[in-house]
């Protein structure tokens, strides 16, 4: 295959030179990944922000040339840097940026998961995403106390609950033509479903963008609390489950920009005031190192002047300081909001 010159300005458009895809274009993993697996998304969609998706652990090794520049560029991580984890709540000081309730509607803390000794979902067979899906499982069903619950495989759900908990935040659905053109979407919806506990405070995407997308979540913007359950959990799977994780790295995502914490830390917050100037408010946001999206995440426009608000650091930050980032930078947007 010749060099497909990428176009648009994704992170793929800018790193991908003839020179990188020589170097690369017959290399494969031990899991069969190879270039332009990962390059499909990017060069399907011109408009990407990052263009790549990795297939497996070893392709942040073996595509280096290509993933080392990208996560550079994204992250401000170099070849050198390491990156730390620390989950520790007690070190964690994230006051609430909205006690009287008026401004975030809710808090939500993921984190991605990918099981080691398994290729990525791109590259995973069906008999594969089963296993992972069953493995997966019989961790979940061990959970004690408030994290408890029960699993729901998408193929048996019924279409009005399906419509209903995607319409209320809770659940991932098909379609994304960024994940279907990296072959995240095939075999849809086999081996993919969601845990939740009878509050839905706790919740578990299974086979999305990732093996595992870990959820904390509740009303209003208690994050210290939301932490504290999702740092619960990871403890308790950590037990059970061995995560796909590098030294450098840390937890190995997908996406390169999920790489480190491989944390998204968001509220839902109403604006109204910001909302007539959304360039200020993404402007203000950047500068506390958080990014705006629309109500319904990325590629979504705002509803009722409602934002989903994150942090956009993963990589070289720890999870502590990442909650932390978004309390402070929330605090901020809702002084500038009450101004307004």
């Amino acid at each position: 295959m010749s060099y497909p010159k990428p176009s648009g300005r994704s992170l793929l458009a800018r790193h991908l030179t003839p020179e990188v895809w020589r170097l690369l274009n017959d290399k494969e993993t031990r899991y069969g990944v190879r270039l332009a697996h990962v390059v499909a998304s990017g060069l399907a969609n011109p408009d990407s922000s990052v263009g790549v998706y990795a297939g497996d652990e070893e392709s942040y090794t073996l595509f280096a040339p290509l993933f080392d520049p990208i996560i550079a560029d994204y992250h401000g991580f170099g070849p050198e840097d390491r990156h730390q984890s620390d989950l520790e709540v007690a070190r964690l000081n994230a006051p609430n940026p909205d006690p009287e309730g008026r401004y975030v509607v809710s808090t939500r803390i993921r984190v991605a998961r990918n099981l080691c000794c398994f290729p990525f979902g791109s590259a995973l067979t069906r008999r594969e995403r089963r296993i992972v899906e069953a493995t997966v499982v019989r961790a979940l069903e061990d959970l004690p106390g408030e994290l408890a619950g029960s699993y729901h495989p998408l193929y048996e759900m019924d279409e009005t609950t399906k419509e209903r908990l995607i319409h209320d935040h809770f659940l991932f659905k098909e379609g994304d033509r960024f994940l279907e053109a990296a072959g995240l979407n095939r075999d849809w919806p086999d081996a993919r479903g969601i845990f939740h506990n009878p509050g839905k405070t706790f919740l578990v995407w299974v086979n999305e963008e990732d093996q595992l997308r870990i959820i904390s979540m509740e009303p209003a913007a208690d994050l210290q609390r939301v932490f504290a359950r999702l740092a619960r959990a990871l403890a308790e799977l950590e037990r059970r489950l061995a995560f796909a994780h590098s030294e450098r790295l840390g937890y190995l995502t997908s996406c390169p920009s999920n790489l480190g914490t491989a944390m998204r830390a968001s509220v839902h917050v109403r604006l109204p005031g910001l909302a007539a100037d959304e360039a200020r408010l993404t402007a203000l946001a950047a500068a506390h190192g958080l990014q705006v999206r629309g109500t319904h995440g990325e590629h979504s426009a705002s509803e009722g002047a409602v934002y989903d608000v994150s942090n956009k650091r993963r990589l070289g930050i720890t999870e502590v300081e990442a909650v932390r980032e978004l309390a402070n930078g929330v605090a901020a947007l809702i002084a500038a909001e009450e101004r307004a």
